[in-house]
């Protein structure tokens, strides 16, 4: 940006006082409330007032609140929207319509509220009708329905422009993913190293299969297993060959090289419009994470947990973390449901327009060792800022080997402030050591990757086996005695 352009940047601070002025106004809506309020109490208690009085007194406050409110959208939102951010994200007291705020959505909830404040003062009019000339009553409704109708106008034209937001976010994302799909990633020009360039009974797309899980664990790959490890090769396309264009067997397997779903952006993406082409970029992301399965958080069961609180995975929901460029790592037990919300976190960024990585901690190690192994550890790390959150899942089932160790730890300090992870582990970080075999690794690791985090600790019995207790204790029906 040139240095006419900063300046003209910096000029949106002139609308700073703007709002500190109708903070002002605020106070002085407080001190009317109260002014009515004791005006109605002092009436009451004398006796003066009959029950239409006190509904017409009543009103005034509603109004009074309702304006108000619309001050406080003005004052929040508005400076939110065209000045500098407030940075609430994640705060507890963040206003549920604060976290999607823009100018669209601010306008039509300014409508609304005036269509509101219209209502009451419409409806003062009616409850009064007795005293209200013809000629208001008349003019009063007329102005209501012509707020009405503006509000439904401005809620009208909000929905393309949203629409039209979506569909230019997954264009823009579908074209990051051709840029990764046509061989031109780092990893992609290493043959031999990728998973689309192996033979059949070369394992799997991740290097440590053996011949009987050449096929894809998760279940999704061909009927001979030469795809994908995470399923996004067909039966009999190796490489890069699976995205219908790449050269055979230099593909990347993590997808800068190209998968079926990236591929299938690249074949029907094109061919939609709007909110379909904003779906379809979503399953191809969803589809190219490589999830093990698809989870949402609308769908987790916490009831048998102890923590967290609800609204912790609320607020992680929001993904403000992502956009922060912090971590999350879920610990806890075994069947305490870190995974389920690892991959529906996962999903949600998808679904939110962004490229996102999932893969056990022992795969992640693997990979980085064959990076390593074919000197091009770099651009293998650089490549995965294409992602703005991998998930590394059950960290600590499956000790690191040394050199995994070392490995992993230069993918969590590569990223540290750059992009998003997020971590599932059944091990408190005190007990880090034991996976890293070195304290000293373990350590640099932990601080690196919850200086800016969430740490979300599980606590509660295996979901799997919440029944296997009472079984036992019981014993079986029908051996007793």
């Amino acid at each position: 940006m040139t240095t006419l352009g900063y300046a003209l940047f910096a000029t949106r601070w002139l609308q700073a006082p703007l709002y500190f002025g109708l903070v002002a106004a605020q106070g002085v809506y407080v001190y009317k409330f109260f002014s009515e309020l004791w005006k109605l109490v002092e009436h009451v208690i004398s006796g003066q007032v009959d029950e239409t009085h006190v509904m017409l007194a009543v009103l005034k406050l509603v109004d009074v609140v309702m304006i108000a409110n619309l001050l406080i959208m003005v004052i929040v939102g508005g400076y939110e929207t065209f000045v500098s951010r407030i940075g609430l994200q994640g705060h507890r007291d963040q206003p549920e319509w604060l976290s999607h705020v823009n100018s669209n959505v601010l306008k039509v909830k300014l409508a609304t509220a005036i269509v509101g404040i219209s209502s009451v003062h419409l409806l003062q009019m009616f409850v009064d009708v007795h005293h209200t000339p013809e000629h208001d009553l008349m003019w009063g409704t007329v102005i209501h329905m012509a707020f009405i109708a503006s509000a439904l106008i401005l809620a009208y034209m909000s929905g393309p422009m949203n629409a039209h937001e979506h569909g230019s976010r997954a264009t823009h994302e579908h074209g990051s993913m051709g840029a990764h799909g046509k061989g031109g990633g780092p990893a992609a020009s290493q043959p031999g190293a990728a998973a689309g360039s192996r033979t059949e009974g070369a394992g799997d797309g991740w290097g440590d299969g053996d011949g009987s899980r050449r096929g894809d664990s998760w279940g999704r790959s061909g009927s001979q297993g030469r795809g994908d490890k995470w399923g996004h090769g067909d039966s009999q396309c190796r490489g890069d060959e699976r995205a219908r264009g790449g050269s055979r067997g230099d593909g990347d397997d993590w997808g800068s090289g190209g998968t079926a779903g990236e591929a299938a952006a690249t074949l029907v993406l094109p061919r939609q419009a709007g909110s379909e082409r904003a779906v379809a970029g979503t399953e191809a992301r969803i589809a190219a994470a490589g999830f093990p399965a698809r989870k949402e958080l609308e769908a987790f069961d916490a009831t048998h947990l102890r923590a967290p609180d609800p609204l912790v995975l609320d607020r992680l929901g929001r993904l403000d973390f992502v956009a922060r460029r912090e971590n999350v790592v879920f610990l806890g037990g075994p069947g305490t449901g870190k995974t389920h919300l690892a991959v529906a976190l996962g999903v949600r960024a998808c679904e939110a327009g962004k490229r996102v990585l999932f893969a056990p901690a022992p795969e992640w190690g693997a990979r980085l060792r064959r990076a390593k192994a074919s000197g091009r550890l770099a651009d293998e790390l650089a490549a995965l800022d294409a992602y703005a959150l991998l998930v590394v899942d059950e960290l600590g089932y499956v000790p690191f080997d040394p050199e995994s160790a070392n490995l992993f730890f230069q993918l969590v300090a590569h990223r540290y402030e750059r992009a998003s992870m997020v971590v599932t582990s059944d091990r408190p970080f005190g007990r880090w050591g034991e996976v890293f075999g070195d304290a000293g690794i373990a350590s640099a690791t932990v601080d690196r990757l919850v200086h800016h985090a969430e740490v979300v600790t599980l606590e509660g019995d295996s979901y799997r086996t919440r029944g296997l207790a009472g079984a036992t204790a019981g014993g079986w029906p029908g051996l007793d005695g």
